[in-house]
């Protein structure tokens, strides 16, 4: 019975690790590296992410530097932020590509919010998803006469109370991203 609920609770933390890594890739009109996260680059003939072939800075709030450590994957890492979808034309000086981030315009960022509340709302519902299927497996247990209907009703409260809490945390995310996306 115990083994359920921490192997819901492991499942619900792993929901939100999850939505935390997905509004990291969400630029919020400052240079954030990890908008770089799902761009990968063919070198060599292998998808590699751009973070494993050159260093990314920040020199400045509202630009990113990739220096490659081999200049001639140049070309293809500036053609692969072309191709993503992040909406920033890289520059190219010839030894290093930098990614001038543009304010963002108030229509801008009310999308990009309703986008994280998006994302947090089907994070909801993954964690009551993994609620139903652990109370779904404590009432077969008690079905076959493996836990008691006490054992049952207390397990059902912690699988609720783990819901809550997850919830919970997961619209503080929302709201803090929320800010970060809302601050000129």
């Amino acid at each position: 019975m115990n083994t359920i609920i921490s192997y819901a609770e492991e499942k619900m933390n792993k929901t939100t690790n999850v939505l935390v890594n997905e509004y990291a890739s969400i630029r919020a009109g400052r240079a954030n590296p990890a908008v770089l996260d799902k761009v990968t680059v063919e070198y060599y003939g292998v998808p590699t992410p751009v973070n494993q072939l050159a260093a990314v800075s920040v020199p400045e709030a509202r630009t990113l530097l990739i220096q490659p450590w081999d200049k001639s994957s140049l070309k293809a890492i500036e053609k692969a932020i072309q191709t993503s979808d992040i909406g920033i034309n890289p520059q190219n000086d010839g030894g290093a590509i930098r990614l001038n981030f543009p304010p963002l315009t108030e229509e801008r960022r009310l999308e990009l919010v309703k986008g994280v509340y998006k994302h947090a709302e089907d994070g909801k519902i993954a964690i009551r998803s993994i609620r139903r299927d652990a109370i779904d497996k404590l009432k077969e247990m008690k079905k076959k006469s493996e836990i008691t209907e006490d054992d049952l009703k207390s397990a059902e409260k912690k699988a609720q109370d783990l819901t809550d809490r997850f919830c919970k945390e997961i619209d503080g995310i929302a709201a803090q991203k929320e800010k970060e996306i809302l601050e000129i």
